[in-house]
């Protein structure tokens, strides 16, 4: 039997029920990929964030429903607010070491966290006739393929008022951040589909916030911007592009915390 501290966290977010919820559970040591995979299938979150502290930081991985992933921002939001709030972390920056991007650095300034990110380009293309007809897209100003798909409509109306048949969507092929320009305090808004996880609309993405700033900054020649992710849950997004880094910050708190109990099956291999 083993125990894990467990946590579900609210990040971009500075209250419960907000931003985008992400599980987070330190390990002492790495457990096999299936039992990674098996515990972010138990948990049923967009993503569970694992980590392991090492000498120069901490080593992180991230686990949808469906398998590792190469990067998610508010999953790691969450995780940097688990590790200031109930480790000991000596300085206001934590390291992180990734299998996929590198190099991770997040800081934190009063209740903000930054994340510092590789920029993400987009090159553009013409999305699939099945993805526009599932989103109920007919008609479009720009659209571009990155890590994921990326479409500006006319309005952020025209945004909110999408209602995907998500069904009728890819999973992988038609994962999608579809934006706007902002009005009053933002300077542009988003929403994220990803069809085939178990939470399909993602409340508020850090990962396509890569994508977004650099395009955004291109559109309206602004290094420093404010976004919103115009989901029901909604979250802000303080963006700066710096270079070939974008800058990502926001708040998070806890919602719950608890221990995970770890029952072995087999050598190696472990029930929940």
């Amino acid at each position: 039997m083993q125990e894990i501290n467990f946590y579900l966290v609210d990040a971009f977010s500075d209250h419960s029920f907000g931003g985008n919820a992400a599980a987070v559970c330190p390990l002492t040591e790495w457990l096999p990929d299936e039992t990674l995979l098996k515990m972010a299938q138990q948990h049923n979150q967009s993503e569970t964030a694992f980590f392991v502290r090492t000498d120069e930081g901490y080593e992180l991985r991230w686990f949808t429903t469906l398998d590792e992933i190469n990067l998610c921002g508010h999953a790691t939001l969450a995780a940097s607010h688990v590790i200031f709030e109930y480790f000991d972390h000596p300085s206001s920056t934590i390291v992180f070491s990734t299998r996929f991007v590198g190099e991770l650095r997040v800081t934190r300034s009063g209740d903000w966290l930054t994340l510092d990110f590789p920029a993400g380009e987009t090159q553009e293309g013409e999305p699939p006739a099945a993805m526009l007809s599932a989103l109920g897209i007919d008609s479009y100003l720009h659209a571009g393929k990155g890590r994921a798909w990326l479409i500006e409509l006319a309005s952020r109306d025209l945004l909110e008022a999408l209602r995907p048949n998500i069904t009728a969507m890819i999973p992988g092929e038609h994962k999608v951040t579809v934006t706007a320009a902002g009005s009053g305090e933002y300077d542009f808004v988003s929403r994220f589909f990803s069809p085939g996880e178990a939470v399909w609309e993602d409340p508020v993405t850090g990962s396509a916030h890569t994508m977004l700033i650099p395009y955004w900054r291109a559109k309206l020649g602004k290094t420093r911007m404010l976004a919103r992710q115009v989901s029901a849950r909604g979250g802000d997004i303080r963006c700066e592009l710096k270079g070939e880094r974008v800058l990502m910050s926001g708040q998070a708190v806890t919602y719950l915390n608890g221990v995970i109990t770890l029952r072995e099956i087999t050598s190696g291999e472990y029930e929940k």
